[in-house]
């Protein structure tokens, strides 16, 4: 089951290979973007780290690191932080979840992925509904979007796998090395995590 939430989240970063998105492209966009992902996956000539290249290459646009790493660490701590140290800290965190995605391609076993509904979410916001098909089970995940109306576009921020959300689980783990670490140890910590990949 572990290994199965574990391949559960590199395609979650792979379905996302798309640039930011216009709300009335997303399903259509996401759709067209799913085989030719899965077709980088699928390429056995190619080696595990230009897979993850080419496919880190189309996936760095539709996520917006920025509010994931702010939703991650949670208001109070982001707010106590200077500018310098938020950007370190998307930084780092922006590596961590690429570093987890990479360590997941070998996963990979010809399921297939099925988009669903384009739905409305939490007021202001959309999910893209998903399901992976394998040859004995079915996984739900779920896209979630908000809009950056500077930009007209839409990103993601979060993805919710089997019902759990990512960007949740990692302020549950940042929340607890809070309690024992100052920032700055956490933020070496993870720093350290990064370089043994």
């Amino acid at each position: 089951m572990k290994n199965i939430i574990k391949l559960f989240l590199a395609l979650a970063l792979i379905l996302t290979s798309a640039n930011a998105l216009k709300k009335d492209d997303i399903k259509t966009q996401m759709s067209q973007k799913i085989d030719s992902a899965l077709v980088i996956l699928k390429n056995k000539e190619i080696k595990k780290e230009e897979k993850a290249q080419d496919i880190m290459n189309l996936i760095d646009d539709v996520f917006d690191y920025n509010v994931m790493a702010r939703i991650a660490l949670g208001k109070k701590t982001w707010k106590s932080l200077s500018s310098e140290k938020k950007a370190e800290f998307v930084e780092v965190f922006e590596n961590k979840l690429k570093n987890s995605y990479v360590d997941k391609l070998e996963l990979y076993t010809d399921q297939k992925v099925k988009i669903n509904d384009l739905v409305p979410y939490k007021k202001s916001r959309l999910q893209l509904q998903s399901e992976v098909v394998g040859s004995d089970e079915s996984y739900i995940i779920n896209y979630n979007f908000y809009k950056n109306k500077k930009l007209n576009e839409w990103f993601i921020y979060d993805v919710d796998l089997l019902g759990i959300s990512i960007i949740q689980t990692y302020r549950k783990q940042f929340s607890g090395l809070l309690k024992e670490k100052s920032f700055d140890e956490m933020l070496e910590l993870l720093k350290a995590n990064n370089t043994q990949k």
